[in-house]
């Protein structure tokens, strides 16, 4: 039995930049004491002059994540506790401790005119390497796991590049403890708040004005689910968001539309179905019915690739384990 020695590791970051070394080291040095507590290091430092100290993987990991956030500082980048909780799960700390630079910038990334969408560790890299891959793709898993965003992200990309001639966001009108009848409104309208997640998205990487400008001209569409019977769609990218609310038959009728020169993108966390009671989830019954279909790409997430606060992560794990323990329990009384 081998244990791991510890190390000092000792850099000057340069070129000095005061506001820059300010920003990297977070009001009270919280962003260096984030580093210490995650990676369980000692980290010194007298102005640019940094010292870490801990076991040998770790220690080497902290310094060149500091370093990287100190580049990142210099070029203009606002370092929080979010950005450093990123970094932190996209090097893929708790599976390994250091594989260098490569791992922790990705190796595929989405650009569009506003944005640089790099993928959050090696599930979110298969995603996006599924969707350029596949005609249709399925992003199954908890919430914050980067499904939506990117998913829109390529659907962008896609378009700018004049891969695709319009984008479709589809939603299923399914109320989540609230009845859209007492909504004021049309159906379009009741269901518009539910879309917020991507439009929000949108927002961010083509701008508010282009966003209304491409909504105007039907380049960019917003249809619950029910608008898309009878229509077959050549040339888009459609994504069907929160899918675990279809039905069977919804999500056979969404599949059946997609025509020549379109991508799909599926998305759905089969832990948070809204259906009324009884009624299968479309999405859980086309994980079983299509995952041996070639061409079809799948793409699994779990509470570990949850890209938000650390504590939605934990949230998450929570009623994982309180469902696992519920099942348990129901199998040994029947």
């Amino acid at each position: 039995m081998t244990t791991q020695t510890t190390k000092d590791v000792k850099f000057l970051l340069t070129p000095f930049h005061a506001d820059a070394l300010a920003n990297l080291c977070g009001k009270l040095n919280e962003h260096l004491k984030l580093l210490e507590s995650r990676l369980d290091v000692t980290i010194h430092n007298r102005s640019n002059d940094f010292q870490v100290s801990g076991k040998s993987q770790q220690a080497q990991l902290a310094g060149e994540m500091i370093k990287q956030l100190y580049q990142d500082s210099i070029d203009g980048t606002d370092i929080t506790p979010e950005l450093i909780h990123l970094l932190l799960q996209q090097s893929g700390v708790e599976q390994r401790a250091s594989n260098g630079n490569k791992q922790l910038k990705g190796d595929i990334s989405i650009r569009t005119r506003k944005a640089l969408i790099r993928p959050r560790g090696p599930n979110q890299q298969n995603y996006l390497r599924s969707i350029l891959q596949h005609d249709i793709n399925f992003g199954i898993g908890p919430a914050g796991t980067g499904k939506t965003y990117l998913a829109v992200a390529c659907a962008v990309q896609a378009l700018e590049q004049e891969e695709i001639e319009r984008i479709l966001l589809v939603r299923p009108a399914v109320e989540a403890g609230e009845k859209l009848g007492f909504l004021p409104g049309d159906l379009s309208q009741k269901v518009d708040p539910y879309l917020r997640p991507l439009y929000d998205a949108l927002y961010e990487m083509l701008g508010f004005e282009k966003v209304d400008k491409l909504l105007e001209r039907n380049i960019i569409e917003v249809a619950p689910l029910a608008y898309m019977r009878g229509r077959t769609l050549n040339g888009a990218f459609v994504i069907l968001d929160e899918s675990q609310n279809t039905t069977r038959e919804q999500m056979k009728m969404f599949l059946t539309r997609i025509g020549f020169g379109t991508t799909a993108v599926i998305t759905g966390d089969i832990t948070q179905v809204d259906l009324p009671k009884g009624t299968p989830s479309g999405l859980k019954h086309a994980i079983h019915v299509l995952g041996g279909v070639k061409d079809i790409g799948f793409t699994h997430f779990s509470s570990k690739d949850v890209v938000r606060h650390p504590l939605v992560q934990h949230i998450v794990e929570a009623y994982e384990r309180f469902d696992q323990e519920q099942e348990q329990s129901k199998g040994s009384t029947s």
